[in-house]
């Protein structure tokens, strides 16, 4: 069974590594593609927020984004393969801030093309956070082993 946990593991920890591996390569000096596709939503989630509390939030560098996204799916992904709680919380976390931000279908109406597309990538996302849901219970519901302490042996006269 441990063998089969690992490769469950290897497998499902391998979409985060793999995915922080490529945003790796593409960084560059603009901070890659992901920087490009994530300026404008970062942008307007900016005002939204602005608009509605009537504050105006801090100006968010897109690069340094990118590369925090990219170190918490890279690390996180490479301790969930060995087992660590630790690295399934981070990332839930990354999966908490950037799954709203990237598949953004509630700004499409459903007759547009790429309400679908996010939509169903929105919902990937949703169950992969579940999963990991599902991982931190279960670790969290095992007993852990304890050491048996041997019961003194009663003293015959």
């Amino acid at each position: 069974m441990g063998f089969f946990s690992f490769m469950g593991r290897v497998l499902f920890a391998s979409i985060f590594i793999l995915s922080a591996w490529q945003m790796f390569n593409e960084f560059g000096v603009d901070g890659g593609p992901t920087a490009t596709e994530l300026a404008p939503k970062v942008s307007h989630f900016r005002e939204l927020i602005g608009s509605k509390l009537g504050v105006n939030l801090p100006e968010i560098q897109i690069k340094q984004l990118v590369a925090t996204s990219t170190a918490i799916k890279g690390i996180g992904g490479v301790l969930f393969v060995f087992g660590s709680s630790f690295g399934a919380y981070l990332l839930l976390i990354h999966l908490l801030c950037a799954t709203p931000f990237l598949y953004d279908f509630y700004n499409y109406h459903p007759a547009q093309p790429e309400f679908s597309s996010l939509l169903h990538e929105f919902l990937q996302n949703v169950a992969l956070f579940g999963a990991l849901l599902f991982f931190i219970g279960m670790k969290n519901s095992l007993p852990r082993r304890q050491i048996k302490k041997k019961a003194p042996k009663s003293k015959t006269v």
